[in-house]
């Protein structure tokens, strides 16, 4: 074994003092301690040394390899402590931040808790339900017949297959929220008032005014002696909080399923004051919701005693009534999220 450590140490040295960046810097390890490196070499060639020689030998590489290990910590840490130096001096820490954007509330979130906070105020709960309904509470219970329309796979989106054997149990996506009035009169008896906001789904081709899943609000009031004028002042006071005092309000008969009477709701225009406008189209009204009394029948699906309870029931769709407030004139604006229609609400 013929080794200089002296020698190899002084052009460890002079090495070191070449190494200015990471590159060189594992130029360097690989050179003096990697695998194949020198000191790996000298440790190889310790077997054929003689014997009485090895104890010196080898402790004479331990001292190299510590002077090495040393001398590559040290130029490591020079290189990164000039690096954190350099990037301090590109980062012009005087200049102002950029702050983060500060999110709100979208506006049909908006429109929601508005209308919400007007129903709480009038002693009505918030109940919410899942959107994955079964057909006996999105249809069955709600008196909607086996041969109605909106039950064919065209008009609802069906998550598992139809099978008649199975009474109405196959599930769906809802498409009214009005399901979760039956889930909340299966677990409460009257009186009960309640409200509730959520998504629904239906398979309508998307424009301008429809989209496959908007918003609505249902609002189911039950006691004991409850009357259609009951349903008549509470809507009037509603809508005039969240319109406007000077609005009028007329109702129209109507069908549903599941109240009985029934009647839509229209209020007198409030861009034109009902003389008539594009939004109006030049009728001087809008249609804003439905309503009625719970039919029996409903009473009957979740188990009311016959004959015991009267209540009454109605339904907003939430996108309407924002783009009627707002003078919003597509739907699909609410879903796009287009920052530049986002940030004005």
């Amino acid at each position: 074994m013929n080794w200089n450590v002296e020698k190899i140490k002084n052009d460890a040295q002079n090495d070191a003092a070449q190494v200015v960046d990471t590159r060189s810097l594992e130029e360097f390890r690989i050179k003096y301690l990697g695998k194949k490196g020198i000191l790996q070499e000298m440790y190889a060639s310790l077997a054929a040394a003689p014997l009485e020689e090895k104890p010196v030998l080898g402790k004479n590489v331990n001292i190299l390899k510590t002077s090495l290990t040393q001398l590559f910590e040290q130029k490591k840490t020079e290189i990164e402590t000039a690096q954190k130096q350099a990037a301090h001096k590109v980062l012009d820490i005087s200049l102002p931040g950029v702050a983060s954007g500060k999110g709100h509330r979208h506006v049909l979130h908006q429109t929601i808790d508005d209308i919400c906070r007007i129903f709480e105020g009038f002693g009505f709960a918030v109940e919410e339900g899942p959107e994955i309904e079964t057909e006996f509470n999105n249809f069955d219970a709600l008196n909607i017949p086996k041969d109605h329309p909106s039950r064919d796979g065209f008009d609802t989106f069906y998550v598992s297959e139809k099978d008649p054997d199975r009474k109405g149990m196959h599930q769906l996506l809802r498409s009214q929220t009005s399901p979760v009035q039956i889930r909340v009169m299966q677990k409460h008896a009257p009186p009960l008032a309640v409200v509730v906001p959520g998504k629904v789904y239906r398979p309508d081709a998307v424009d301008a005014s429809h989209s496959f899943m908007f918003h609505q609000i249902e609002g189911l009031l039950v006691d004991a002696d409850v009357k259609f004028s009951d349903l008549k002042g509470l809507i009037d006071v509603f809508l005039k909080r969240l319109f406007s005092d000077e609005i009028q309000m007329r109702f129209r008969p109507h069908f549903f399923p599941f109240t009985e009477p029934s009647a839509e709701v229209d209020i007198s225009c409030y861009i034109c004051k009902g003389k008539g406008c594009s939004v109006c189209k030049r009728t001087g009204w809008l249609e804003i919701m439905g309503c009625g009394m719970v039919h029996p029948r409903v009473f009957e699906a979740v188990g009311y005693p016959k004959g015991k309870y009267t209540g009454f029931a109605f339904g907003l769709g939430v996108e309407r009534l924002a783009m009627l407030r707002y003078g919003i004139h597509d739907i699909r604006l609410f879903f796009e999220n287009d920052m530049r229609f986002v940030k004005q609400f």
